[in-house]
């Protein structure tokens, strides 16, 4: 008697993924189950189209993957040559690849036009995050808020290289005033990963904090990002005059 494969019994490294059952195969799953069901290496199979006779695109992927540990950040970093090092890997799949991550990057840039709700410091975390986490340069940018504490502008104070920037207050709050802010937040990045403050972060937070209140314009918190999390001053208590 004749056993019928399953899932189970295929080798990913070598059957093409076409043999797979239809409901295993990521394009399909996809369309069956929503892009949500699938795992990074599966989204990842499907960028790639195809693997070789002696791999398929889901274990090329995995292989990819398992080198950046797992990291889309990391991913999100890898050159067209980075890519091309991996057997399997031709131009254009590396494109496909390098082309869908700046786009899922470009997509948390878009402009702020719903005005999200700033409740607690991660609301804040996850608008400005995109913007700096990852970058290999300091940079340091400001929310503007309303009274009732939605966003209405997302702006960029400064820029600097590795080991800092620099942030000047008249130019922070003037910003704040000609956008008729009611309230500001501040951030900035370690690309060290290291989130804990600085001297000097501690002390730009300290002057900035006493410059609001005398403007009637709070600082509400200063964040440190990174691709590890953020450090939130305002949660640490550290926002005082």
């Amino acid at each position: 008697m004749s056993v019928i494969p399953t899932f189970n019994n295929y080798s990913s490294n070598s059957l093409a993924i076409t043999a797979w059952a239809e409901e295993d195969r990521p394009r399909e799953k996809l369309l069956l189950k929503g892009r949500q069901q699938l795992s990074d290496a599966e989204l990842v199979a499907i960028l790639l189209g195809s693997g070789s006779r002696q791999e398929s695109a889901l274990a090329l992927a995995q292989r990819i993957l398992k080198a950046v540990d797992n990291n889309l950040h990391t991913l999100s970093k890898q050159t067209c040559a980075d890519l091309l090092k991996f057997r399997g890997i031709g131009e254009a799949k590396a494109v496909t690849i390098i082309a869908a991550l700046e786009l899922g990057r470009r997509r948390q840039l878009t402009p702020l036009s719903d005005r999200p709700q700033v409740r607690k410091s991660a609301d804040a975390y996850h608008c400005l995050a995109p913007l700096i986490a990852d970058l290999e340069h300091e940079e340091c940018w400001m929310l503007c808020l309303n009274r009732a504490n939605y966003i209405v502008h997302r702006i960029k104070i400064s820029s600097g290289g590795r080991a800092g920037t620099v942030v000047d207050a008249k130019l922070v709050f003037g910003r704040a005033l000609e956008l008729k802010a009611s309230s500001i937040i501040l951030a900035h990045n370690h690309p060290s990963t290291n989130l804990q403050p600085s001297q000097a972060d501690c002390q730009l937070t300290h002057k900035l904090f006493l410059a609001g209140k005398q403007l009637d314009l709070p600082l509400l918190d200063h964040l440190i990002i990174s691709e590890k999390g953020f450090y939130s001053f305002a949660d640490e208590g550290e926002m005082e005059g």
